[in-house]
């Protein structure tokens, strides 16, 4: 039997808690230090939290330790490493090679950081001793199927959420702009500034276009197709976003992926526990930079988001006239006063909020650049974010009772689905009942009562309903024998894939160039006993960035402009693409189908070497 994972970001213990209570069945959260978010942090002692709370379900909590690290550093990150191990994390998710040499008794998981493209860099880390790898978000359903045919490793993959338009990892850009490296946890999103795209002669061909920004993915329409190629875990992007964000996306893909799993009897989910939203879950009403299925069947054109790299929300539809207080739309909507607009216009994005709606006349708070022809997307739908706020949906698990009557007292056992067992009795001398039948009525009901607790009893049992058992009684038993079948849930043990690094594993390359991120003695000892004879100094340590790679993508701007030199581009090269007094050279690898960025020398006004 296949177990299969909805994997959700948890910024803290209050969003692990939604994550878990909307149907996640793992979570993933970042530990104090050495996380690839450094503002989504938390200490030993809130995660040990999310784990109590997580396991209760069987929910997995999977914390990440993804930044390279320094050689003065491992000694601190092997501390982190073993708060989240005692903190009782059932895995790491890392990027350094380092880790994998401390001997940690934990899960590891190979980050996406590790740019995992092809079958042969996932069977090595498979085969190094890593139980999961996580691949790269620009692989086609082609390219994933051969991987996970490949690895004895899990495998798992961003279905929903931002892309990094260049390989996770392998980026340098954010360091080459502005010293915050992403991976040190530090990004600045470069990729979402406005960019030019400029030629050798210095002529602007695009200007002030968010060039790099690609829409967000959506894959939810494709897990069944994902299930059968073999990937085990499904993740959702966002350990930076807000609460409403995890219970909108997190009840969207539980049922999208239990369809999934209903129709394929091999499989089946990997926690227990039922969630039932009490509102209608959809990713449009969440923050998103629009739709896209990326590169899932063949890299194409169409997946930038040259506008605006902020959430653009859904559709409603065009403006068809504008009078001096209102404007017209093109058909029926559900806007209301409160909403949030966004209008994609010749001239740029502009946004306002409903003041008031009659028919599909709308009343803005402002007019300013509002254009008949302008799309017009809802980013802010009041009623709905107003629901989400409100929603206290409760995760629960289907339990059953056998109440026991006797002379001498009462006794309830119960089970839970997985079959987990607890018992609670109070002995007490019992009268007879003068109405059994009303008598076992009421020993039904009182044992159904799960308060707060995380079970529902679903089917009952009553024997002895010729002793009467006072009401308060049967609450107490009943009380005591939830919490014996709670603690049983915790005592149970919990299965992990701790393996040994494996030395016969082979490395896929003799060599390792500078993007490698090879940045500590134990990393490079790592490579080296994997038969890697040539290891670059790291990109990452370089003390300048200038004529260096900063970013390769499988994302390729003149493709997205329709200048494709496969298919006979009228545009000349070399291109570059300029933001302030950042310049950067454009490199096609038209055999890879694959772009590149090649920092070139700053040209800012105010660095006085450059006047």
């Amino acid at each position: 039997m296949r177990r299969i994972e909805l994997l959700a970001p948890a910024r803290d213990y209050l969003s692990a808690v939604a994550a878990v209570d909307y149907g996640a069945d793992a979570v993933y959260i970042g530990g104090a230090r050495f996380g690839a978010r450094q503002a989504a942090g938390n200490p030993a002692e809130e995660i040990a939290r999310v784990v109590e709370y997580a396991h209760r379900y069987g929910v997995r909590v999977h914390a990440t330790l993804n930044t390279l690290l320094w050689d003065d550093e491992l000694a601190a990150a092997e501390r982190t490493a073993r708060e989240l191990i005692d903190a009782g994390v059932d895995a790491l998710i890392v990027q350094d090679m380092a880790l994998r040499r401390m001997s940690l008794p934990v899960e590891l998981h190979a980050s996406t950081q590790t740019a995992i493209r092809t079958p042969a860099e996932a069977r090595f880390l498979g085969e190094a001793g890593f139980a999961r790898v996580i691949l790269e978000r620009a692989l086609s359903l082609d390219e994933i199927r051969a991987i996970c045919a490949a690895t004895p490793a899990e495998v798992e993959v961003f279905v929903h959420g931002a892309i990094c338009v260049g390989y996770s990892g392998r980026c340098f850009l954010s360091r080459s702009m502005s010293g915050r490296s992403g991976n040190r946890g530090a990004c600045s999103q470069p990729c979402r500034l406005p960019w030019d795209l400029t030629d050798r002669s210095g002529r602007t061909l695009i200007s002030r276009k968010h060039l790099l920004s690609v829409r967000d993915m959506n894959l939810s329409a494709r897990l069944g197709e994902l299930v059968d190629a073999g990937v085990v875990s499904f993740k959702i992007e966002g350990r930076l976003k807000d609460i409403s964000y995890i219970k909108n996306v997190v009840a969207w893909y539980r049922r999208a992926l239990d369809e999934v799993l209903a129709a394929r009897p091999a499989c089946r989910r990997a926690s227990v526990g039922e969630s039932v939203p009490d509102f209608t879950p959809d990713p449009a009403k969440s923050f998103t930079r629009g739709d896209s299925e990326y590169f899932f069947d063949g890299k194409r054109p169409g997946v930038a988001s040259f506008d605006t790299p902020k959430s653009v929300g859904e559709r409603i539809g065009r403006v068809v006239r504008v009078s001096p207080r209102d404007f017209t739309l093109d058909a029926p909507h559900d806007l209301a006063p409160g909403d949030g607009l966004c209008f994609v216009t010749p001239r740029g994005v502009v946004g306002t909020n409903v003041n008031a709606v009659e028919g599909v006349r709308v009343t803005p708070n402002r007019l300013e650049g509002i254009t008949p022809g302008a799309e017009v997307y809802r980013n802010y739908d009041r009623r709905f974010n107003l629901a989400l706020e409100r929603s206290r949906t409760r995760r629960v698990i289907p339990a059953t009772a056998t109440v026991t009557a006797t002379a001498d007292g009462l006794s309830i056992a119960v089970a839970d689905c997985e079959g987990t067992t607890a018992r609670a009795e109070r002995r007490q001398p019992l009268d007879r009942a003068k109405n059994p039948e009303a008598n076992a009525a009421t020993l039904r009901v009182q044992a159904m009562k799960s308060g707060d607790t995380i079970f529902a009893v679903r089917e009952v049992e009553v024997r002895g309903t010729e002793w009467f058992v006072p009401a308060s009684l049967a609450a107490e038993v009943r009380r005591a024998a939830l919490d014996a079948l709670l603690r049983e849930r915790l005592r149970r043990p919990v299965t992990h894939r701790i393996l040994p690094e494996n030395l016969e594993a082979r490395y896929p390359s003799e060599r390792i160039d500078a993007g490698g991120n090879v940045t500590n003695r134990l990393a490079e000892a790592f490579y080296r006993d994997h038969g890697v004879r040539g290891i670059a100094p790291a990109e990452e340590l370089a003390p300048s960035l200038e004529g260096c790679r900063v970013m390769q993508s499988s994302y390729c701007i003149r493709r997205e402009i329709g200048e494709c030199l496969r298919e006979g581009s009228r545009l000349g090269g070399p291109l570059y693409l300029e933001h302030g007094g950042d310049r950067y050279r454009l490199e096609f690898d038209c055999a890879a189908c694959e772009m590149s960025l090649v920092r070139e020398s700053s040209r800012r006004k105010n660095d006085p070497k450059n006047r």
